[in-house]
């Protein structure tokens, strides 16, 4: 996503490598398992696909498991109870940031949903599909397509598992219907949890929409069991026309509320340095209207591993010297570079020739063909992949209620005023991301109708190096999170963004009681989940520097970095923000 210019090259050298980056068609490796085990799946630990938690902490196991069908799970997870160990649940590619997969103690268990992969049944009459819960979204989307059917509103990335993208409250785009959650669609599920010794240790719970406890369950953050099957509703399979508008965002907080009811699949996508919005004019056709167009997002495509280790160089040659100019060079160069290329929509599956680009639900609302392949990482890979050189940054994604997006908005445009080049590295990694999500029937779900906003910014290696305009992001971040009360994405974010956000959720303590009553032994509990579940304090962690990695809110300067020029602050809008800035002698 990020793409950086080296000092000294042309502009149409750049440009040239630019789409060459962006559109060069190689394959790429899967990442590796997040699991790692010294010998027969025991002394193991645990990451997720970007290498790191938020805290940098190791998380270790004594043991992963991998069952193959829901018996087995079963079992495992009796043995578990009568033995009173710690259980987490793993995915396959492990995209969550924080540490909903850590298990406490030395005797944690790890169990892996890797092989639990399969379509269990279609039924085109009833249009639901069954599968496993470590189905990939991918999987889902091409099986029920070929039954005439299609999962409605999906994350814009297929390398999820429908357990794990239910577990965090994953979503889409959209106010039609019940909502862009994934979770609202689901009919049936079936839960594997612990139990005492009357009923074997464990026990499978089916839970539909006649029982209120799917309202805990379908946003479960992994702490009430594991989910070994889900019963999804589909839709006849459909056509979506898309077409992407450039527009000045100078009313863009007027325009927000509005056009998410516009378009059906609306999102809109924020170059704030650049003034510049770009709306997602996106709705259904019908069936017989021409085109069969395909959706392969370029920043989720394969990219060269020499090429993403030398925009990784030139990123941090930027960060240490400060080269605002570059960076802004570089995220204009990027922004062009999509608005030509659509994103990496084309019309008939090769290229580009106009919008509106037509085609069907399948091939249109999700992508990530650099998990395609069977070559080697040293070749090329996801830009984020951790085995290379790459992409290493933070993620501050929160849902404003539509209410009020408009003031987040304009607050941060004041920001935009004050200091433009600001927000230049934020578009190195596409800007801000902005999507809409209604409210939820889910107990850990969306509180109202809500426009979430997903920001990505550069993070660096070193966690005592403050990035360029460090006071900045964290402003946004704060007044998101605390001014407008915004609710964090349970499976992104850095720590400050879980502080006091149980208390957002009306049903946080009906959520609590089912967890209770699934879980007796706390087997699936953690430090982390009983931390953002606000049973336990610790969420932030105040030591030095911890500003710089989201770990605390600034109070004392040595928080930030004063030995590097930056002290701990209020913010220049949202006052009663603290912030790490640099003082310029």
């Amino acid at each position: 996503m990020a793409l950086l210019c080296l000092k000294g090259m042309s502009k149409k050298t750049f440009r040239s490598i630019l789409i060459f980056l962006f559109l060069h068609a190689v394959l790429s490796t899967p990442p590796e398992d997040p699991i790692k085990c010294s010998s027969k799946n025991t002394s193991c630990t645990i990451t997720n696909s970007y290498g790191v938690f938020p805290d940098r902490s190791t998380c270790h196991a004594a043991q992963a498991l991998y069952p193959t069908t829901e018996e087995e799970l079963v079992s495992m997870v009796a043995s578990a109870a009568r033995n009173s160990r710690k259980i987490k649940v793993a995915t396959r590619f492990s995209h969550s940031i924080p540490k909903l997969v850590c298990p406490d103690g030395q005797n944690g268990l790890l169990i892996s949903t890797k092989y639990l992969n399969r379509v269990l049944k279609i039924d085109a009459e009833a249009r639901t599909i069954t599968v496993e819960s470590g189905v990939t979204l991918k999987q889902l989307i091409n099986e029920a397509a070929k039954a005439g059917l299609a999962l409605p509103y999906a994350p814009y990335w297929w390398g999820l598992t429908i357990g794990g993208l239910m577990g965090t409250g994953a979503h889409g785009s959209t106010l039609l219907g019940k909502g862009s959650a994934v979770h609202d669609y689901v009919a049936e599920l079936r839960i594997v949890t612990a139990a005492g010794p009357e009923d074997g240790y464990a026990k499978v719970q089916i839970l539909n929409e006649a029982h209120e406890d799917l309202n805990a369950v379908k946003v479960s953050l992994g702490v009430l069991g594991v989910i070994s099957q889900i019963t999804l509703k589909l839709e006849p399979l459909f056509k979506r026309s898309i077409t992407y508008v450039t527009k000045n965002d100078s009313d863009l907080g007027d325009e927000v509320a509005s056009f998410g009811r516009k378009h059906e699949f609306a999102d809109i996508t924020w170059y704030p340095s650049q003034r510049k919005a770009v709306y997602r004019n996106d709705d259904r056709v019908p069936i017989s209207t021409p085109g069969n167009g395909l959706y392969d997002f370029i920043p989720f495509r394969p990219t060269p591993s020499l090429a993403l280790a030398l925009i990784r160089s030139t990123e941090d040659i930027q960060e240490s010297t400060n080269d605002a100019n570059g960076k802004c060079l570089t995220a204009r160069s990027t922004t062009n570079t999509l608005l030509t290329s659509a994103y990496g929509l084309t019309n008939n599956g090769i290229i580009f020739t106009g919008y509106p680009v037509i085609s069907f639900q399948n091939r249109v609302q999700a992508s990530g063909t650099c998990l395609d392949s069977l070559k080697d990482a040293e070749i090329t890979a996801c830009p984020w992949d951790s085995r290379v050189k790459g992409e290493f940054f933070h993620q501050t994604t929160f849902s404003i209620g539509l209410s009020v997006a408009k003031n987040f908005i304009q607050d941060v445009q004041q920001l935009v005023e004050l200091e433009p080049k600001a927000f230049c590295g934020i578009e190195q990694y596409n800007g801000i991301l902005m999507r809409y999500v209604k409210a939820s029937s889910a107990y850990l779900g969306n509180e109202e109708d809500a426009i979430d906003f997903d920001i990505t910014f550069y993070r660096s290696k070193d966690p005592m190096t403050p990035r360029l305009y460090e006071d900045i992001l964290e402003e946004i971040e704060q007044t998101g999170i605390f001014k407008y009360g915004g609710l964090p994405h349970w499976g992104k974010n850095r720590n400050l963004a879980f502080d006091g956000a149980i208390n957002k959720y009306k049903n946080a303590g009906k959520f609590l009681k089912v967890k209770q009553v699934y879980d007796p032994q706390r087997l699936f509990s953690s430090e982390w989940t009983d931390q953002i579940l606000g049973l336990k304090e610790g969420v932030t962690i105040v030591k030095d520097g911890c500003a710089l990695e989201g770990l605390c809110i600034c109070s004392e300067d040595r928080h930030c970095a004063p030995n590097k020029g930056y002290f701990c602050r209020p913010g220049r809008v949202y006052k009663e923000a603290r912030v790490c800035s640099r003082l310029r002698s």
